[in-house]
């Protein structure tokens, strides 16, 4: 590989290019379609544990955790209502992410990221001059609906464009803009909160608006992949493409494979149904349970409710939104150590490495918690030491993510499939991410309330789960041309069985030959 090595794949090609000023210009403006998602992970937790919000919209949550602390502390904030204000966002992005797929597909991921853009921004003014909870409900599935589309396009752009070799790398400023965007949540909502006359919230839901305008702006001005354009029959156009990002006088090769690629994919006339078949299975249950496992981790119990969640452990309003500020920027540091690391450590360590972190500090967690509150919730403000052990092993929990199951949930589903299923397999991606992200932020504060400590405990048994499934039925995808996958299948001791051809399978049962479907 021309400016730094090559790394050949499976069928011994390694493709020419380089890390060009286009290839960092372009991933770095469609990775910013990540702040639109981060900035609203932070920013809804802060809000909802803003008095002056709660007093207007929840008044029943805002009497219940006003009250003296014989109040049962894990209950305070349970509210369907509240939770709904949240988590009404997610179900709009899983029904927006399948159309978002046809969009994706037919028009290209540049005007997907610009129609998430849109929405996202008109959701985030209705936000801010929201008078009744229904104008906050329609603003916060218009800002679901630009998340739709924003993950949807946003990891598969940064998957086309990118050098394989540096692959992984790029995709992650996705991840570090999604940190970024919650991390500047916080910081607003802890200045915000501070305004005399209590409309700082406004300023916290309006400012959806800066994140949205820079995505729209930005996808404006961005080339279409090479990918997108052969899809749409523009050869030229994507050679010509090729050639600028890659920045080598040779692309022939990839570009013959690509064409190729598409080719096969035009063919398939029902992506969605051919993703049922046995040849996709691997695609299928990635699709399925990655996402899943993402948000099984336990994450979005920090993000979404940080503030919220160190209030229920007694920190005070203002301690509460430095204390998420706190886990912002670690969540920020250690994705950056991961762009570092994932295309020289490889995927399969850091999800491994980033597990074993997750389940250590979950259990520590539950057991701080469990030791000052018990299972009656009732006792007083945590000691300052005390509460500065809990926030370390938060910390610590963040971080593991940051740098495994965060960017690599994103990561690996954008560069395992195949062109002909890639958009429909990516929509499930995101349908899946979405619907579980939604039933965590609609039952976290019940499940709060009614398993009390033992919630984290509970977390922490899927993280183990979720670890093992990577040791044994994840294949390592580092260094592999994204159009040239099908080998880590066919190597894969389980895999291989399902999308092994006829050829494949001969040779692996040393000549008898063996049909597939």
């Amino acid at each position: 590989m021309a400016g730094g090595g090559a790394v050949s794949s499976g069928n011994g090609k390694a493709y020419p290019g380089k890390l060009t000023k286009r290839v960092l210009v372009t991933t770095i403006v469609a990775a910013m379609g990540g702040l639109i998602f981060g900035y609203d992970l932070g920013i809804s937790g802060g809000v909802t544990s803003m008095d002056s919000f709660l007093e207007k919209f929840f008044p029943s949550v805002y009497r219940k955790q006003k009250a003296d602390n014989s109040t049962n502390q894990y209950c305070k904030f349970d509210s369907q209502t509240l939770t709904l204000f949240t988590s009404s966002l997610y179900v709009a992005a899983l029904l927006s992410s399948l159309v978002a797929s046809w969009v994706t597909w037919r028009l290209g991921r540049r005007r997907s990221m610009l129609v998430g853009g849109t929405l996202f921004c008109a959701g985030a003014l209705i936000n801010g001059f929201a008078q009744n909870i229904a104008m906050l409900i329609v603003g916060r599935l218009l800002l679901g609906f630009g998340i739709g589309f924003g993950n949807q396009a946003v990891p598969l752009y940064l998957s086309e464009m990118a050098p394989y070799k540096y692959r992984g790398a790029l995709n992650f400023c996705f991840q570090l803009s999604i940190t970024a965007g919650i991390l500047i949540a916080n910081l607003l909502n802890y200045w915000f909160v501070k305004i005399e006359g209590g409309w700082g919230w406004r300023l916290s839901l309006g400012g959806a608006v800066v994140p949205a305008l820079i995505m729209i702006v930005g996808s404006w001005f961005l080339p279409e992949t090479p990918n997108s354009l052969i899809e749409n029959g523009k050869k030229d156009e994507a050679r010509a493409e090729l050639l600028k990002i890659r920045g080598v006088d040779n692309v022939d090769e990839e570009f013959k494979d690509l064409v190729a690629a598409s080719e096969a994919s035009k063919k398939v006339e029902h992506p969605w149904r051919n993703l049922f078949q046995r040849k996709y299975r691997p695609h299928l249950v990635m699709a399925l349970l990655i996402p899943f496992f993402q948000q099984i981790t336990g994450i979005n119990v920090i993000m979404f409710y940080a503030p919220v969640l160190f209030k229920t452990i007694g920190f005070g309003g203002t301690a509460s939104l430095m204390s998420a500020v706190i886990t912002g920027l670690v969540n920020v540091v250690a994705t950056v150590v991961a762009i570092y690391l994932v295309d020289k450590l490889g995927r399969k360590f850091l999800f491994i490495e980033g597990g074993i972190q997750m389940i250590a500090s979950q259990v520590a967690v539950a057991i701080l918690i469990g030791l000052k509150f018990g299972t009656s919730g009732n006792t007083s403000n945590l000691p300052e030491w005390y509460a500065i052990v809990v926030v370390l092993f938060i910390c610590v929990y963040v971080a593991g993510f940051a740098w495994s199951w965060g960017p690599l949930g994103w990561l690996v589903p954008s560069e395992i499939f195949p062109l002909e299923i890639r958009s429909a397999a990516q929509s499930i991606t995101v349908s899946v991410n979405m619907f579980f992200t939604f039933i965590i932020a609609q039952l976290f504060l019940m499940m709060l309330c009614l398993m009390k400590f033992w919630l984290f405990i509970f977390f922490s048994f899927f993280v183990v789960v979720m670890t093992l499934f990577v040791i044994f039925l994840l294949p390592e995808t580092k260094g592999i041309p994204i159009e040239e996958m099908a080998i880590v299948w066919k190597s894969h001791w389980f895999w291989k069985r399902f999308v092994a051809d006829g050829v494949d399978m001969e040779m692996a049962k040393g000549g008898s030959r063996v049909n597939t479907i």
